[in-house]
């Protein structure tokens, strides 16, 4: 045995089956010996609950107990999956099938179709988008891409709730589902695109399951045989099952009870898609004599991001709040979670940028932080943000904000109305820069009003209300600015975020956060009409939206920081208020009842950079006026006032740029933005105080970079000075 067997790459593989269960806390030893009867494990969030299962499954095989070949566990994702059947290997239990839902029903019915039915399976269709757009056209319906994607997702939900086309429209009603259409017309689309899939052999990833179902149900032979294989189930994450995965489950199961289920109702947080936590909280109630086990000792968290977590739970109501687990951490103390509230959301995200930049200067890897959102649209001023202040980041699950079809889409518009100019009829009842961005983008799908519900076409409007927030900001920060400067301003954003991916701060919603943790995480936008958002109509839907925002807590090891705007720009009316969810929870907002509530700390007023000491009002370097403006102070000066920058020396700073971002293999953005290189050659600063009054350059980039942008403004060629002075050492 080599010494690489004993690294972490390569653990070594317990030598029996009782040092399977070494290391286990009381609980997860409870979990891995219950090998017989149903079992139901309630698992909080960071307790170990994969540990626990794949410890189970281990120990039986390694016992003798189980034989590999007869379990099969299944959870929700490849990954999740691929994860299961690593750690029993290193556990040294081969052989155990980890799979998806999907991916074990399509083995089956591949294996078994030509017995059942004769020939191969038909072809599975990877994207349905295609074949539902020629539906829609084929019933005379025009869907936009949004809308496509929307309509997509209503026909999956139908199916995995067992929905047939004709029973669409009272299915919805009953649901108090929010249908992104008239649900007739959804109907008819549903049924429209089940006849085309049956007449091209056809069949999508719901029908998987619904044969496999089907199958199990008419072939008594066939669904005997597969209970003779696997005589033992591990279901993860039990919460998201479906009414169609737990009917194929009961199929599997037979009148057998060798089933045990992992879950936690706090964390039910796809309630759209058809998941429901109803099988997990029925399950005791369907198996009386069913071993229950509580997973609550929490190795993920500090107490404080635990006692926030609890707080947030000891409000909640409904069946899912009555089963909540009270986690208790099983690490050292941290810090307190920091609560902050700005006075607009720019502000808001330069804070968030800044508090971001200290941790990474005191030691947190970027990777290790996440910044979390409740809607995709927020990234783009956080992006923003993020490039300002030099900091690199990554999206998850979503596309960058310039990268969005309707964002580009947008700006082709924008750019064809302003090459128009005044020959463009579409402007020719607007006053202003913001009327004409309204107007074009009402082409585009944007309205004054939202669309009602959630999904692609609500994704859409939210980009394009964005865009339009943003030529609000841009016509105040620049007085008599033109739809050709806004286009360029668009543009410079684009290029500056179109940088090539790399390892940074995450950037992500709090849907795409789940199953995953950092050491750092910021809950931002934490307001009324987000979080709960404004759609969240029914007390169920807004429950869900506080399990979201649990979801969003318990992501944090160690920091954790809320933040909320009370106005959306600056100057603007401070009207909004803090989440609901946080009432009793933050300091000042008033004592909670229940018992196991938030935590320290306090509330603090952050202004642009979060940081404690206050400001001084920033002025014009050429007039003394105050500046309000963001645009204004990035430059310094008041937009109407004279510009001197020296053109040379801006040109001569974006190449010396361009050398620095290869050299550190990051985007060019990362070194400094066009603006603060623009706000650079207007002063030419002579010293490191007259350097470090500009925005955008701080102490560490001072520090890195302040050298060479001294020698460049006096002339000089950068890194000439210190290399005579190495020379004399």
């Amino acid at each position: 045995m080599t010494a690489a067997t004993h690294s972490p790459l390569f653990p070594q593989v317990p030598e029996s089956a009782d040092a399977v269960l070494d290391g286990l806390d009381p609980e997860q030893r409870e979990v891995a010996l219950a090998l017989h009867g149903p079992v139901c494990v309630l698992a909080g969030a960071g307790t170990g609950k994969t540990r626990a299962i794949t410890h189970r499954i281990a120990y039986g095989v390694r016992a003798g107990i189980l034989q590999p070949g007869s379990v099969l566990a299944v959870t929700f994702t490849n990954r999740a999956a691929g994860e299961m059947r690593g750690r029993l290997r290193e556990l040294g239990a081969g052989g155990v099938q980890a799979r998806t839902f999907h991916s074990a029903a399509l083995r089956q019915l591949q294996y078994f179709w030509p017995k059942v039915v004769g020939g191969d399976l038909p072809r599975l269709l990877e994207r349905k988008i295609q074949l539902v757009a020629e539906s829609a056209a084929r019933c005379r319906v025009r869907l936009d891409r949004n809308e496509l994607r929307d309509v997509t997702g209503e026909i999956e939900w139908a199916k995995v709730t067992q929905t047939v086309p004709g029973d669409y429209p009272a299915a919805v009603a009953k649901s108090v589902r929010d249908a992104p259409r008239d649900p007739a017309e959804i109907g008819q689309i549903y049924a429209m695109y089940e006849q085309l899939k049956r007449d091209r052999s056809v069949i999508d990833f719901e029908d998987v399951l619904l044969l496999t179902v089907g199958i199990l149900q008419d072939r008594h032979d066939i669904a005997d045989q597969i209970r003779r294989q696997y005589q033992h189930f591990v279901v993860d994450e039990y919460q998201d099952v479906s009414p169609l995965q737990q009917r194929l489950l009961d199929l599997w199961l037979g009148d057998r009870d060798n089933l045990c289920v992992v879950g936690d109702a706090s964390q039910t947080i796809y309630s759209f898609t058809g998941a429901t936590p109803d099988h997990l909280l029925n399950f005791r109630t369907r198996h009386p004599n069913a071993t229950v086990v509580k997973l609550v000792r929490d190795y993920r968290s500090t107490p404080q991001v635990v006692h926030l977590a609890n707080g947030l739970l000891s409000q909640a109501r409904g069946r899912a709040a009555e089963h909540r687990l009270e986690l208790i951490s099983q690490r050292d103390p941290g810090p307190e979670p920091a609560y902050t509230e700005y006075s607009d959301e720019p502000a808001e995200a330069e804070g968030t940028a800044r508090r971001i930049r200290d941790l990474i200067a005191a030691g947190v890897p970027a990777g290790e932080i996440a910044v979390l959102y409740r809607i995709n649209a927020q990234s783009e001023v956080y992006e923003q943000a993020l490039a300002d202040a030099g900091v690199p980041y990554q999206l998850r699950g979503a596309e960058r904000f310039f990268e969005r079809q309707e964002v580009r889409e947008a700006g082709i518009a924008l750019r064809g109305a302003a090459r128009a100019g005044g020959n463009d009829a579409l402007l020719d009842d607007t006053e202003d820069l913001p009327s004409q961005v309204r107007a074009v983008l009402s082409t585009k799908g944007w309205t004054t009003e939202p669309p009602a519900g959630s999904g692609a076409v609500r994704d859409r409007w939210e980009s394009l209300a964005a865009l339009v927030r943003l030529a609000e900001d841009f016509a105040r920060a620049r007085s008599g600015a033109t739809l050709s400067d806004l286009v360029a301003e668009l543009d410079e954003r684009a290029a500056a975020q179109h940088a090539p991916t790399v390892q940074g701060v995450t950037l992500a919603s709090l849907h795409a956060a789940k199953g995953l943790e950092w050491d750092a995480v910021f809950l931002v936008g934490l307001t009324e009409g987000m979080m709960p958002i404004t759609y969240a109509k029914t007390d169920e839907q807004v429950e869900e939206e506080r399990r979201l925002l649990y979801v969003g807590v318990t992501r944090a090891r160690l920091h954790l920081s809320l933040s909320w705007a009370l106005s959306r720009s600056p100057g603007g009316r401070a009207s909004r208020r803090p989440t609901r969810f946080l009432k009793g929870l933050r300091p000042g907002s008033g004592a909670l009842g229940a018992a196991g509530a938030g935590g320290g700390g306090s509330v603090e007023r952050g202004s642009g950079g979060g940081r404690r000491k206050r400001r001084g009002p920033v002025l014009c370097r050429v007039c003394g006026a105050t500046l309000t403006e963001a645009g204004e102070m990035k430059l310094m000066r008041c937009e109407d006032c004279p510009s001197d920058m020296d053109e040379a020396l801006y040109e001569r700073l974006r190449e010396w740029r361009s050398d620095q971002a290869k050299q550190l293999g990051q985007p060019a953005y990362c070194v400094f933005t066009d603006k603060t290189l623009m706000a650079i050659a207007e002063c030419v600063p002579s010293t490191d105080g007259e350097l470090a009054a500009i925005s955008g350059v701080g102490a560490r980039k001072l520090d890195r970079f302040g050298a060479d942008v001294l020698a460049l403004c006096a002339g000089e060629e950068p890194g000439e000075e210190r290399a005579e002075d190495d020379g004399e050492d």
